[in-house]
């Protein structure tokens, strides 16, 4: 059962117990993604989280913070993304003092050492340069530039090299004095867990000052970021990703739009798999996809393709799309692929981890919590009329974009293929 406390300082706990499971997991959840940031600091967000593990007052350094997790059998790790940055710990349930421990001194007493600084930089930047060798992550931010534009949503959250070589300790104070603050975290805890038990321990080990955020991120403005994202690279295969806008997590349609993904390429029972893999042979990997955010989103095909066959993939990628907005899907696809939807979500949920992380993510994103029978209730309410309807809207031909990675560099080879 869901649980929401606020306490004084502002900061919110929110627990769910899961019924069968001896583990937690302490979620700490920041609006401090990416996109509160502006071209001078383009990468904070994700070096501050690496800083955050180099130690701090009770646990000194790298050693002792994962010490202290491993000596528990416990799992830890963080992420950055758009919107938000996360630190998580799981563990089995008689350890969560030892989590809270962990992740509230790292969070609250960091000391971004500058000789810790100067080594995590290389770090860093190998990280950027797998990034740049590997066109599976490269083709997805470059897909993003191209429906977002010049803006932080279109930008990918590892940075520039001049931020990365530069940021020092002061920049790293700053910033996080500016995002993490109370009201603007949100502490999860999912699992074998009391709320009130919970809500004691937090209140225990996050001590933080009450401070409001100083620093908000822009709304998304309508950037147009090209038709064609062509890098010219010599590879064994080629990367393509072919798609358009989608639209905001708050949007009526958004679990439409998830459903339609589903059935164009979210498993291997999917049209792009069956139709473009299986039957034709043309693509190694391929997946249909959404990302959504506040206030914009995504829908992408991604796949890695033969060299001397992209024409044909890129064209079996843009026939399936032609087909759905054309033709009406039958009644037993959509079912299919709402079963599938629902039953992805209860597995990922008997996980503390996904769990704590949907707590988390309402409540910082939107204030509230949306419990997994009431998002299975709007899934099952979207109609084969709203998938028609929806597949018309987002996937209209001039709104087709495509981005390339490979030995090609003719952009009007690839736009011509966007035609139904």
């Amino acid at each position: 059962m869901f649980r929401k406390t606020i306490l004084t300082n502002g900061l919110r706990v929110v627990t769910e117990k899961i019924e069968g499971t001896k583990s937690l997991t302490i979620l700490v959840l920041v609006g401090a993604g990416s996109r509160y940031e502006n071209q001078e600091i383009r990468g904070i967000s994700h070096f501050l989280e690496h800083m955050f593990f180099k130690g701090a007052k009770k646990f000194k350094n790298t050693k002792e913070v994962s010490e202290a997790i491993d000596s528990v059998g416990g799992i830890f790790n963080a992420f950055t993304g758009k919107e938000y940055a996360g630190y998580f710990v799981k563990v089995a349930s008689e350890y969560g003092e030892v989590a809270a421990s962990v992740l509230s001194d790292m969070l609250i007493n960091s000391k971004f050492d500058q000789a810790e600084i100067e080594k995590e930089r290389g770090v860093i930047l190998e990280e950027y340069n797998m990034y740049q060798d590997t066109p599976m992550y490269q083709i997805g931010w470059n897909f993003e530039n191209l429906v977002f534009g010049d803006q932080p949503m279109g930008w990918d959250q590892i940075g520039t090299k001049e931020l990365i070589k530069t940021v020092n300790h002061e920049d790293f104070v700053n910033y996080k004095k500016s995002l993490y603050v109370p009201n603007n975290t949100v502490i999860a805890i999912a699992g074998n867990v009391d709320h009130n038990e919970a809500v004691a321990l937090v209140e225990k080990y996050f001590e933080m000052d009450e401070a409001k955020k100083e620093l908000e991120f822009l709304p998304l403005e309508d950037k147009e970021g090209g038709k064609v994202s062509l890098k010219e690279k010599k590879t064994e295969q080629a990367h393509v990703a072919i798609g358009c806008c989608g639209y905001a997590e708050t949007h009526k349609d958004h679990w439409g739009l998830k459903l339609l993904s589903v059935i164009l390429g979210g498993n291997m029972s999917s049209r792009m798999f069956l139709g473009v893999r299986e039957a034709k042979g043309l693509a190694y990997y391929i997946h249909t996809s959404t990302d959504s955010y506040i206030d914009g989103g995504i829908l992408v095909t991604n796949a890695g393709v033969d060299l001397n066959r992209v024409d044909e993939a890129v064209k079996g990628i843009v026939a399936e799309y032609k087909t759905i907005v054309n033709e009406s899907v039958p009644e037993e696809e959509l079912k299919k692929a709402k079963s599938y939807l629902k039953g992805k979500m209860v597995l990922g949920l008997e996980d503390s981890e996904e769990f704590a992380h949907l707590l988390a993510k309402y409540e910082l994103l939107h204030g509230e919590m949306k419990s997994p029978d009431e998002i299975m209730k709007l899934i099952d309410k979207v109609t084969v009329a709203d998938i028609s309807r929806i597949a018309k809207e987002v996937l209209a031909e001039e709104k087709l974009k495509i981005a390339v990675i490979g030995p090609f560099s003719d952009e009007q080879h690839f736009v011509e293929m966007l035609k139904y």
